[in-house]
């Protein structure tokens, strides 16, 4: 990141844009000025813009799309990478075979794919002429690799209520964050209705699941983690929503981000000495290879979705959608196996759904509010 950083700084002080000649340039201009007529620092990161159609009905329909998208594509994620690092392969009647236990090298072959996915896409599909500079996307590269590390590196230091309530609670920060990277304003129902969110999907998991027995105490160092890892998460998806006011599509979005996820995985695996030690892993257990290329397709469906979302409804929209995943992975295995859910859990479904009801109905006055005052604003404007 430091040498990417000191030839961004040194193109733009040397005011490449206007001097620079020679076979370089074209990839200069892309990865650090971008194809907007301004310099990437006087381009604003505004708030994202609204869908063009306003139809509630359509909305509605978008975004139990998107929810119904990402619910099955991460929750099939997750089973298959359970199963890949869970069992051994090369098993025979006097071997045990080995297990693949290196999950940033399927993480790396998640985002090959994905890049791979996007770029086909791009270059099939006619798309909005890019603009933003490439090294845009590192940011939201880095902040996702980081609140990953922080995230599992948090699981040792942490009790599991305090897990739960972390992530059941990660709306309200990722709105603030929305101020600080988006400059977006929220009115005070959403706080009222994200907070409510956050209260009920607590309440439901702290009580249909129990703590596990190697749960750790809570430590100061796993409290740091869990801050660490809500405010990069926070951060990475308020970026990507501040980075759809260059008019990109969700596909270019997310060959940019892969690209940079890429380089990032691939020098941590180096680094590690690990990367070989996966190909060969994969070239000993073809039955290993298709597990990942499944892997890497349900990944690559979920970052669809995700982009997608976030260009369609914002940051705070998504993260809701994904808060409450946790919840309905508990709920259907409920109904699935039988087990009982306690008066607290049904009074946590409860909030949350009136939260949910609450947040629509607010939704719909303010856009009936605007539609009456639109006609009054051009009345007066005729006189």
């Amino acid at each position: 990141m430091v040498p990417g950083y000191l030839l961004v700084q040194y193109f733009r002080r040397k005011n490449y844009l206007e001097t620079g000649r020679g076979l370089c340039f074209p990839l200069v201009k892309t990865c650090v000025f971008g194809n907007e007529p301004k310099a990437p620092d006087e381009v604003p990161l505004a708030a994202r813009a609204e869908p063009a159609e306003t139809s509630p009905t359509w909305q509605a329909l978008k975004l139990l799309f998107c929810a119904s998208g990402l619910q099955v594509s991460y929750l099939t994620w997750g089973v298959l990478q359970e199963r890949v690092m869970t069992r051994s392969y090369g098993a025979t009647a006097t071997s045990p075979g080995e297990r693949f236990s290196d999950s940033q090298f399927l993480v790396l072959m998640n985002r090959i794919l994905a890049l791979m996915v996007a770029g086909v896409y791009c270059i099939l599909c006619k798309q909005p002429r890019h603009g933003a500079p490439m090294y845009r996307y590192s940011f939201a590269s880095l902040s996702n690799v980081l609140s990953s590390w922080c995230q599992y590196e948090a699981l040792k230091f942490v009790s599991f209520p305090t897990q739960v309530l972390a992530k059941a609670s990660k709306v309200i920060p990722v709105m603030l964050m929305g101020k600080l990277v988006s400059r977006r304003s929220y009115e005070h129902w959403e706080y009222l209705t994200a907070g409510l969110i956050s209260i009920g999907v607590s309440m439901f998991l702290l009580s249909s699941g129990p703590e596990p027995h190697s749960s750790p105490a809570t430590t100061l160092s796993g409290l740091i983690l869990l801050a660490g890892y809500i405010a990069f998460d926070s951060f990475t998806s308020n970026w990507q929503d501040a980075l759809f006011a260059y008019k990109m599509s969700s596909v270019q979005m997310m060959f940019g981000v892969n690209l940079f996820s890429c380089l990032f995985t691939v020098g941590s695996l180096l680094e590690q000495g690990a990367l070989l030690e996966g190909i060969r892993f994969m070239g000993r257990h073809s039955e290993f290879a298709a597990h990942t290329l499944l892997l890497s397709i349900c990944s690559a469906c979920g970052q669809l979705f995700i982009f997608y979302t976030i260009g369609q409804f914002g940051a705070a929209v998504f993260t809701i959608i994904m808060t409450l995943r946790q919840a309905f992975a508990i709920l259907l295995s409920c109904l699935l196996y039988g087990h009982t859910v306690t008066v607290v859990g049904g009074l946590g479904v409860a909030v949350v759904f009136a939260a949910l009801l609450l947040r629509v109905y607010a939704r719909g006055r303010l856009k009936q509010r605007g539609k009456k005052a639109m006609p009054v604003e051009s009345s007066v404007q005729k006189v």
